[in-house]
């Protein structure tokens, strides 16, 4: 055969190769098939994924719409104008004297809502804990709510009602009455949760909905200054806006802690959260599930931490416990506390610190008795004290960040109680309301009121008295110089009219 031939044929037989599909040449000409490259596939070990568990545990988290027939006081300018930092600028700094009198002067100009409409106010999260319908959520959540309602995770959305809330933890209870069964989680064993474990935050973010974050356990027993409970859980999964009132999970589907607050410079998530942890959480929810309200036990004492100095002047070997800055006129005192006593354990549990102790008396119902091991004379002694009902205008606060000199009174309208600094002028911050006028300008306890309108104060009557002037020369707001570790600071506390 001639070579223009042979090449002729070849040709052939490719053209209806690429045609037709894969075939078998064999012989001489089996050296001209296309060898092809396998896809790259990598053989690693395969971590464990979220997805069994938020299958599982999703149905159970809701979307908290809350609604209201009063309009929304947008009086914090930095709710409209916060994204610009003005609200790290000066009192009396130029532009942000410029849009607080915008504000006020928008605020004048709006009209209040007609009579009965509900307007919605707040989102947030929730979960079912009960079949029959019972829903957690935070109280900042439901706090100023006329109306409840909640989005499951398949869309439906079913009214509430609200059951009860506890502001000292930030915890709420709404129910959902409906003949359906409720897919519902429960709370964990959280002294068993460890730094470093995974866990997995699911909830309402930006009024997105069901929305699921992971990361793991941070730390434990956080004190943010919220209160005398503070015990949070840190973690780092992603938690945003709407995410209050969620629930964290461990790997069982167990609820871990409840999402309350962020730390966030920026308004959205820096890997910063704080959940209430579920042994806080379930003490709360069982009572307003039961009672509709929380019963706190209550010794009536001030208290401040044992530093290494105090514990050196008491003989104690370590600075824990609480030492009794006041032992005032209630059960403790009844049975024999005095102040300068230590008090380092309750029924046998070693006390830690003044908040460990304010805590450990409150999980206890009123009315039970207790043993304290108190420290005095260099020597420890039980004392037994039957607990009263913690009274409801009465600060849970202990003392601990600033020394005093006498009994605390409360300045309800700002939301502090104070107590006569032992040391120098001014009124030692002994507890802040976190739903309170102080609060949100940043007053903590351990702050030092110096002086009020640029007038000396010793006493809570002279904050009274300044209050009392500044409304019959028509102001709205008092001006207080704030001392904390040698640093001043002016704040401005808005005044109520009467």
């Amino acid at each position: 055969m001639e070579k223009t031939s042979i090449r002729k044929t070849i040709a052939a037989i490719g053209l209806s190769t690429a045609l037709a599909g894969p075939m078998v040449i064999s012989g001489v000409l089996a050296t001209l098939t296309t060898a092809q490259a396998s896809p790259v596939k990598v053989n690693s070990v395969q971590l464990q994924g979220f997805a069994e568990i938020v299958e599982k545990v999703k149905p159970a988290v809701v979307s908290v719409q809350v609604k209201s027939n009063i309009r929304q006081d947008n009086s914090d300018f930095t709710s409209l104008f916060g994204g610009l930092g003005l609200d790290q600028l000066p009192d009396n700094h130029p532009l942000k004297r410029f849009f607080k009198d915008f504000e006020n002067q928008q605020g004048q100009m709006k009209k209040s809502p007609k009579r009965g409409r509900v307007r919605p106010v707040a989102q947030g999260s929730g979960f079912f804990i009960s079949e029959d319908g019972y829903i957690v959520t935070n109280n900042h959540v439901v706090s100023d709510g006329t109306a409840y309602s909640v989005v499951l995770d398949d869309g439906t959305e079913l009214d509430a009602k609200l059951v009860g809330t506890d502001p000292r933890t930030d915890l709420a209870l709404l129910k959902v009455d409906s003949k359906r069964k409720f897919t519902y989680v429960a709370f964990a064993d959280d002294a068993k949760i460890h730094v470093g474990d995974w866990v997995v935050a699911v909830g309402n973010p930006f009024g997105l909905g069901g929305t699921v974050t992971a990361g793991i356990v941070s730390a434990r027993g956080r004190d943010i200054g919220a209160n005398a409970y503070d015990d949070f859980i840190q973690i780092d999964a992603a938690v945003n806006r709407g995410n209050s009132g969620g629930p964290t999970f461990n790997l069982n589907g167990e609820v871990v802690g409840i999402n309350t607050a962020i730390f966030s410079p920026s308004g959205g998530s820096v890997g910063i959260a704080f959940d209430i942890p579920a042994s806080t959480a379930k003490h709360v929810i069982d009572q307003l599930i039961e009672k509709g309200s929380v019963r706190r036990g209550w010794i009536g004492v001030q208290i401040q931490p044992v530093t290494k100095e105090i514990a050196d002047s008491l003989g104690l070997k370590e600075p824990k416990g609480a030492i009794v800055a006041d032992a005032m006129s209630g059960p403790a005192a009844k049975a024999g506390v005095k102040a300068g006593d230590a008090i380092i354990s309750v029924n046998g549990e070693a006390v830690s610190d003044a908040r460990d102790l304010a805590r450990k008396i409150a999980n206890i119902a009123p009315e039970e008795t207790v043993t304290l091991g108190v420290w005095r004379d260099g020597k420890q002694q039980d004392i037994k004290v039957k607990l009263s009902a913690m009274p409801k205008d009465q600060s849970d606060e202990p003392s601990g960040a600033g020394s005093s000199g006498g009994p605390a009174q409360a300045l309800d309208q700002f939301g502090l109680t104070v107590t006569p600094a032992e040391d120098g002028p001014g009124l030692v911050v002994t507890n802040v309301d976190p739903d309170g006028d102080a609060a949100d300008k940043g007053i903590r306890p351990g702050d030092v009121i110096i002086s009020i309108n640029n007038k000396e104060v010793k006493k809570a009557s002279d904050i009274s008295d300044a209050v009392s002037e500044a409304r019959k020369a028509g102001r709205s707001a008092v001006l207080l110089q704030i001392q904390n570790n040698d640093q001043n600071r002016f704040v401005a506390l808005p005044i109520s009219e009467k």
